[in-house]
């Protein structure tokens, strides 16, 4: 079903350009993802990450 409605729209010559394009997408994606959280503060993004975040707490 959700292959004709693509299908429909973009084009089966488009779908297998973009199956060849997605494993690239995804590698390029989780390295700017690591770069990110690298080169920003981590502490930030680790917050959110329920097991590490009792590891941080501020002392006040």
């Amino acid at each position: 079903m959700f292959q004709k409605m693509l299908n429909k729209f973009v084009g089966a010559k488009n779908i297998g350009i973009l199956r060849t394009w997605v494993p690239n997408m995804v590698a390029w994606g989780s390295l700017g993802g690591v770069a990110l959280v690298h080169f920003t503060d981590w502490r930030l993004f680790l917050d959110y990450v329920p097991y590490i975040k009792g590891k941080f707490n501020k002392d006040e």
